[in-house]
């Protein structure tokens, strides 16, 4: 099926939290991504690369017809920042060329006034035993986080779970006290307790991220969710009086769009 003819599921304004989705549905650059959800959802995610052979970083001309887009369509940005950077490596070089990417990033969306900053506080390895050094890598994480406060205040700047233990930079984010991105398929895969997670960070959570995990792949459509898990989550956050968050389908084809959108829409103005 092509995108021209895809289902008009429009879930525009129905929750207490902005719902969301990312810049990469149809298989189009990030303009046209956003022309055809701008009528769907209120939030688009912009997720950005930035490598020595490939960027999609969006030139100014790009960052002001962007602007104009959410401002004609009531729409929110919240810029998912560069994955390949390592704010908290010990090499000092590699630490400030990473804090240096993420800055230019930032720079370049300011006009755009996102909504929040998405930050992977990466290790040097993947799972649950990231780096050899937890005490420096917090340090590290510590000092490149304080030399981007010039451009993005701490509020703004939510710190992503993902396959290690959150509790190894909680102390990051209670310090210098940063918001929380709840990443709910990073910690079903992780084997991780989602409720104990809401409980313990939602109160700090701008940003969380929803989709499903499938035979051990996660970034898939939510109709195969445990119910009870999605009843519990919108109970926590589609009601009156809930800090301004987004809720963003981390996914990235239309088909699992299309069909996430229908999973959530009985719960569309349920307060």
């Amino acid at each position: 099926m092509s995108y021209a003819d895809a289902k008009n599921i429009s879930l525009k304004k129905a929750f207490e939290f902005r719902l969301g989705t990312t810049s990469y549905i149809i298989p189009d650059d990030v303009l046209p991504n956003i022309a055809f959800l701008a009528d769907k959802i209120d939030d688009v995610e912009l997720v950005l690369f930035e490598s020595d052979e490939l960027s999609n970083i969006p030139t100014p001309d790009q960052v002001r017809e962007l602007k104009k887009m959410a401002q004609d369509n009531d729409l929110t940005y919240t810029v998912h920042l560069p994955l390949d950077t390592w704010t908290g490596s010990a090499d000092e070089s590699v630490r400030k060329s990473s804090v240096e990417k993420i800055k230019r990033v930032i720079d370049r969306m300011a006009p755009c006034d996102p909504f929040a900053y998405v930050c992977h506080l990466h290790g040097d390895r993947r799972g649950q035993n990231p780096v050899d050094d937890p005490a420096l890598w917090v340090d590290q994480h510590v000092k490149s986080l304080t030399e981007i406060f010039p451009l993005a205040a701490p509020h703004d700047i939510c710190i992503e779970t993902l396959d290690y233990p959150f509790s190894m930079v909680e102390s990051v984010v209670w310090d210098l006290d940063l918001s929380v991105c709840l990443d709910i398929g990073h910690l079903i895969i992780g084997g991780y307790n989602v409720e104990e997670h809401l409980d313990k960070y939602l109160h700090k959570a701008r940003i969380l991220h929803l989709h499903g995990v499938r035979e051990g792949h996660d970034h898939t459509d939510i109709s195969h969710a445990v119910p009870a898990l999605l009843d519990d989550l919108m109970n926590r956050i589609n009601r009156p009086g809930q800090p301004e968050r987004v809720l963003t389908l981390e996914i990235f084809t239309q088909r699992h769009l299309e069909r996430s959108l229908e999973v959530l829409r009985p719960y569309a103005n349920k307060a």
